[in-house]
């Protein structure tokens, strides 16, 4: 035995297995007055989380849920499912939130996946669950949430808050006896076939909440406006983040503009997190609402790409957009466009380029790169070859559940893969190009759809734009784009789209039909862009 390890064994005093529910405890612990979550006119402390939070394990512990069970959460952004993610894994139990938007169909097929012993859901919800909860031979147990401000039909005896009075609880927890226990299960959009379950872990959860706090350089007691669904990836890992700084959620159950900046402004926000459709709505909101903006306001953006204008735009109205991206495999955002220095130097628009890039790994992230699909070597540095962004380390996903086949195929060759396509800079900064299914090959020529979204929303008149692939009997496939005008947009023609394109880009990259309207979004605000190409074909 090597002298470093003979006689120094892990034991209570030098090793716990790695949590985000430890969190939550030194909240309460230090800082139990301070307020944790503002729902409307309610308020909670973290002495008040920890104690809902400690209700919540113990009554599902009552219902017979042990380690290794899945607790599933049909919920908004509201309290009860801020408690969720900690009283769920509390138990040992894995915490499985279900995307709002869903049909029942879909719903049904991930509780009989996922097995749920019991659901915990929202009534506003009560019609999608009722239907698929109809589906099921061996339906969960329903916990109804009752929320006054958007009540709906209940399905359960059993409401939240019964579910916890104080005299049910007792706060015999224990932090996992391994950190690589599941913590989380999360299903992907399943846009090519059934949805996969992607199975989270304790340490990538604890890792990736302090991983955001480091990336954000967050301090102590922000107030963060949920934006950004806790049921999408778990809301980035940000609950956990909050806790670990004592910060206070604000809770926003519906994104409305004239709500949104009113909580802003009244709770003086300091940072929030979203799709680009939601900083594009906040950045063409009326200037009677951005007048109230008189803080430091800091914003995380996500997605393939964010357009030029958009970084531009936020960096005028004063929002301090750091550009970040990710999977539900890795946790959400697992790399983020750091910015350097000497970025101060060079002009708005150069630098919104700088930070439209997809960038570096998180800093507890091992690794990330752009590598060659076949040799799974780096591809070279230098702007332009193109290859598949993967990552490996600690901020990724288990497997999917029951799903061996696709975890041999996401893992392959020792690393994640994304599917995204993508250079990378002299600099060592990835830029993702397209995902591999959104590439258009027309002519044998690789167009960017990302590319020219880009050029479209920098039109003055343009609000929102996505690219999709059009068969055609030369070509193979050429650009057709989706457009939805700003509302104080004059009308413009297909014709007046396609011209301004072609005196920016190359004239076979531009798009050669135009549809107008409104476009097709996921519960995230993601462009669906699979509906589009439907619609094309």
């Amino acid at each position: 035995m090597h002298k470093y390890n003979k006689d120094l064994e892990k034991n209570s005093a030098n090793y716990v297995s790695l949590s985000p529910i430890s969190f939550l405890f030194r909240a309460a612990e230090v800082y139990p007055e301070r307020v944790a979550i503002i729902y409307n006119s309610h308020t909670e402390t973290w002495a008040d989380v920890y104690q809902k939070a400690c209700g919540l394990a113990s009554s599902l512990q009552e219902l017979g849920v042990a380690k290794g069970d899945t607790v599933a959460v049909m919920a908004a952004n509201t309290p009860e499912m801020y408690h969720c993610h900690f009283g769920v894994p509390m138990t040992g139990a894995v915490l499985n939130t279900l995307n709002t938007r869903l049909d029942s169909n879909s719903i049904a097929y991930m509780l009989k996946h996922g097995e749920a012993k019991v659901l915990i859901a929202d009534t506003a919800f009560s019609k999608t669950i009722g239907e698929a909860v109809s589906l099921l031979h061996d339906p969960p147990i329903i916990v109804d949430i009752i929320d006054l401000n958007e009540m709906g039909e209940r399905l359960s005896q059993i409401t939240y808050d019964e579910f916890i009075v104080p005299e049910k609880i007792h706060k015999t927890w224990s932090l996992p006896e391994d950190e690589w226990n599941a913590i989380a299960l999360s299903y992907t959009s399943g846009t090519t076939g059934s949805p996969k379950g992607v199975v989270t872990h304790h340490r990538g959860a604890y890792l990736n909440a302090i991983s955001n706090v480091v990336t954000w350089e967050m301090s102590h007691f922000p107030v963060y406006l949920w934006t950004l669904p806790m049921f999408h990836c778990n809301g980035w890992c940000f609950p956990w983040t909050l806790a670990a700084l004592a910060g206070t959620s604000v809770c926003l159950r519906n994104i409305e503009i004239n709500a949104l900046f009113g909580l802003i402004e009244k709770h003086k926000v300091t940072h929030y997190c979203g799709a680009p459709v939601v900083h594009n709505m906040i950045l063409n909101a009326p200037e009677s609402l951005k007048k109230g903006l008189k803080h430091d306001l800091n914003a995380m953006v996500a997605g393939a790409s964010p357009p030029t204008s958009l970084i531009e735009e936020a960096e005028k109205m004063g929002i301090n957009l750091t550009h970040v991206y990710g999977l539900t495999e890795v946790y959400g955002p697992a790399a983020v466009c750091a910015k350097q220095p000497h970025w101060e130097e060079v002009s708005n628009t150069e630098k919104a380029k700088l930070n439209g890039r997809q960038g570096v790994r998180y800093v507890l992230q091992d690794a990330m790169d752009v590598l060659d699909t076949k040799t799974l070597d780096p591809v070279p540095r230098d702007g332009k070859t193109l290859g598949e962004i993967m990552f490996r380390g600690n901020i990724t996903m288990k497997g999917y559940l029951k799903n061996a086949s696709a975890t041999k195929q996401a893992f392959e060759g020792g690393w994640f893969h994304t599917g995204d396509l993508a250079i990378i800079d002299p600099d060592g900064y990835v830029k993702i190009k397209d995902r591999s299914k959104d590439i258009i090959i027309s002519g044998g020529e690789n167009i960017s759809t990302i590319e020219i979204e880009d050029v479209l929303y920098s039109h003055a008149g343009i609000f929102e734009a996505a690219v999709v692939a059009k068969s055609d009997e030369k070509w193979g496939e050429v650009p057709c784009a989706f457009v939805t005008l700003k509302q104080s947009s004059e009308e413009i023609s297909e014709k007046q789209v396609i011209d301004f394109c072609r005196e920016r880009m190359a004239h076979f990259k531009c798009p050669k039909y135009v549809i107008f309207g409104e476009l097709p979004k996921t519960s995230t605000g993601k462009i669906q862009k699979n509906v589009l190409r439907q619609r094309v074909r």
